[in-house]
């Protein structure tokens, strides 16, 4: 079980303060937490590949989704309130500051 010193070092590394009754209940639910992880550490994984990810992979095209052609730069400009011939310009948003 974690001590009380344990979970005020952990408290103020997040800035928290916390109440002798919450140190109490946090040295519980936090001892529970590590006690499951160690023992997680003790499962056989021996011949078990390693995983990315336990969903089935899948293509997320849809059904008729297809590369088609781009469309033309001067088509894309033409109703813009302002470009430079080749891109948009628009106003700066951040400062060079």
């Amino acid at each position: 079980m974690l001590t009380g010193a344990e979970v005020e070092r952990v408290a103020k590394l997040g800035r928290l303060a916390l109440s002798d009754e919450e140190k109490a209940r946090f040295a519980r639910q936090m001892s529970a937490v590590l006690d499951y992880a160690a023992e997680l550490a003790n499962v056989d994984v021996e011949g078990i590949p390693p995983t990315a990810s336990v969903l089935l992979a899948h293509s997320v095209m849809r059904e008729g989704d297809e590369v088609a052609g781009s469309l033309d730069r001067k088509d894309v400009l033409a109703n813009a309130p302002s470009t430079n011939g080749e891109s948009f310009i628009v106003q700066a948003t951040l400062d060079n500051d």
